[in-house]
């Protein structure tokens, strides 16, 4: 199994999406969604504060507080999973200030029911706090014990330049992992912030990595579900989206599997790329997306697929 950046970490190369539970999968739906994705050695759950606030009656914390319902459920299951949370958008504790991160990580190791948080990611950044402050204050949290390694999430490549440069300045604990959007059907991240996380053996864990559901599939021309997530994916109903899907339809048939799951064998055979995140909202979803993690495509298919996503 790969290792996260410069950690210790070793995991499965995908991680689960756990955006989902408390939206779109409730908790007994999430609980069945976590018994089948951890039954794959080195699993890893990405959560994060602000899941899910934008639920009617939400305030964030939902999906933290069900993780950790399914922990305390599980006992003994913590020592094989690695848990990922991230900070800044709960609506108690807004932003990266060093006051704001303290509480927001003792927060969620309470609702997580554990004592450390794996991968604590600063959510996104926060241009009103000085970038001292905060990495000062995520690194304090390593060396208080309460968190063992630190990512970054949606950060440009100048600042995670600079953070890595207050680190060595000041002595801080470096992050290990980068955390950008990135797909098959959206590629920025190869001239955005790809140099950055090779400069800095940053471990990628890509969200949006089967693009909002679109590359799962399930949207066709003239078959358009509806669902909570179709206003999200239909940014993808273009002819270059549409080629993309032609393309990964055609390397599926050759190797008899599912769409989403030759999206993402494609994601994480690129460089710098551990384990792409995809969520589930059906126990149905969970063995093609764990088929990813096994399935190789050749050199041609793999050119082909970024040829028609260039």
């Amino acid at each position: 199994m790969p290792l996260i950046g410069d950690s210790d970490l070793d995991v499965l190369p995908l991680a689960v999406g756990g955006n989902v539970f408390g939206w779109t999968a409730d908790e007994p739906t999430s609980f069945a969604l976590l018994d089948a994705f951890s039954e794959a050695p080195g699993v890893s759950i990405d959560t994060a504060d602000g899941y899910n606030h934008w639920v009617h009656g939400h305030v964030g914390g939902e999906s933290e507080t069900i993780i950790g319902r399914w922990l305390a459920a599980r006992p003994g299951k913590r020592d094989d999973v690695v848990i990922a949370t991230k900070a800044g958008t709960h609506t108690q504790f807004r932003g990266l200030a060093a006051a704001t991160i303290a509480a927001a990580a003792r927060a969620s190791l309470e609702r997580l029911g554990t004592d450390r948080i794996d991968l604590y990611w600063a959510h996104w950044d926060d241009a009103s706090v000085p970038l001292e402050e905060t990495a000062a204050a995520f690194s304090r949290l390593v060396d208080e014990g309460l968190v063992r390694w630190i990512g970054l999430s949606n950060y440009s490549a100048d600042r995670i330049d600079e953070w890595f440069a207050i680190a060595e300045r000041h002595h801080l604990h470096a992050p290990v992992a980068h955390q950008p959007g990135y797909s098959l059907a959206d590629r920025g991240f190869e001239t955005g912030t790809r140099d950055a996380a090779t400069r800095h053996h940053l471990g990628v864990l890509p969200y949006y990595s089967l693009a909002a559901g679109f590359l799962s599939g399930k949207y066709r021309p003239g078959q358009l579900p509806e669902g909570e997530r179709l206003g999200r994916a239909s940014h993808y109903f273009t002819d270059h989206g549409w080629r993309v899907l032609a393309a990964l339809d055609e390397v599926a048939a050759a190797h008899g599997a599912a769409v989403a799951s030759v999206a993402l064998a494609w994601l994480r055979a690129q460089p710098t790329v551990v384990a792409p995140i995809a969520s589930a909202s059906h126990v149905e979803q969970v063995p093609e997306l764990l088929a990813s993690t096994t399935l190789e495509l050749t050199p041609d298919e793999l050119a082909a697929l970024t040829a028609a996503s260039a």
